[in-house]
């Protein structure tokens, strides 16, 4: 289950507490390792000066959770984050969304889209203003048919199984589709889901939303205070990398949740 080491990118700004909180909150739910990260530019002093003093910063959010807090260089924040992740053995590097963004909705800034187009480990982002609830509520697939959304819904419903809670899958059915075909292919990954883990069957469901776009379509799904979001990379993407398709992005910008994205391949 991914979440068994997580590394906060902090910065300054909302973006950073959202981060570094979410952070924490996965981490207390997994009872997994927490490291928090602040990335500077090579070969300036001064900024590696400026980054230690906002790691002193993100220490006093953490109201004495234990954390590793690094100083990592870095030509670019997503690059610094990744090679750091890979470094210290994380499994999931967390972001925020940078100001300006609309709130409860994840805005992708340049550190995310680096790390959702080339990372090597689990990439989650927080939508602005994101405060943890309490408890995690459930995990929600999107799902489309293909063997790194089957990977997807086996990690998700090990996850479920150990944090006990429920899973959700969805399949998006946009424009003129064969609903029918999709519905099929639901009904697959519901088996899938249920004898890949010890779940109650009542606690596996599955929906069809369906629009003339993606943010039509996620009009119909409801979604929980504390829910989590999975998404699959796309076929497109490296072996053991994140790359996260044009769809799945309009999903990421559209829903009210944090998003996890898996890197391919997370079997072989």
């Amino acid at each position: 289950m991914i979440g068994e080491h997580v590394l906060a990118g902090y910065a300054p700004g909302a973006g950073g507490r959202e981060a570094l909180e979410l952070a924490r909150a996965i981490a207390g739910l997994t009872g997994g390792r927490l490291s928090v990260a602040t990335v500077h530019p090579p070969d300036m002093p001064a900024a590696e000066g400026e980054a230690r003093t906002l790691l002193e910063q993100a220490a006093a959010f953490l109201d004495g959770r234990p954390a590793d807090l690094i100083v990592q260089e870095g030509r670019s924040v997503g690059r610094g984050l990744t090679l750091l992740a890979s470094r210290i053995g994380a499994d999931l590097i967390v972001v925020g969304s940078p100001d300006g963004g609309a709130r409860g909705r994840i805005s992708v800034g340049a550190a995310g889209d680096h790390l959702l187009h080339s990372a090597t480990e689990a990439v989650m982002l927080a939508p602005a203003g994101y405060v943890p609830p309490g408890d995690l509520d459930r995990i929600t697939v999107m799902y489309v048919r293909r063997p790194q959304c089957d990977e997807a819904v086996i990690r998700a419903a090990q996850a479920a199984e150990r944090l006990d809670v429920p899973l959700r899958l969805v399949t998006l059915a946009v424009g003129d589709v064969a609903a029918e075909r999709l519905r099929d292919d639901l009904a697959l990954a519901l088996r899938l889901a249920q004898d890949s883990a010890d779940l109650v069957p009542e606690e596996v469901t599955a929906e069809l939303a369906e629009g003339d776009d993606v943010a039509g379509a996620l009009t119909d799904v409801d979604w929980a205070d504390g829910e989590l979001l999975v998404c699959a990379s796309s076929e497109d993407a490296a072996a053991h990398r994140v790359f996260l398709g044009e769809v799945a992005l309009k999903v990421l910008r559209a829903v009210p949740c944090p998003v996890a994205v898996l890197p391919r391949g997370y079997f072989s």
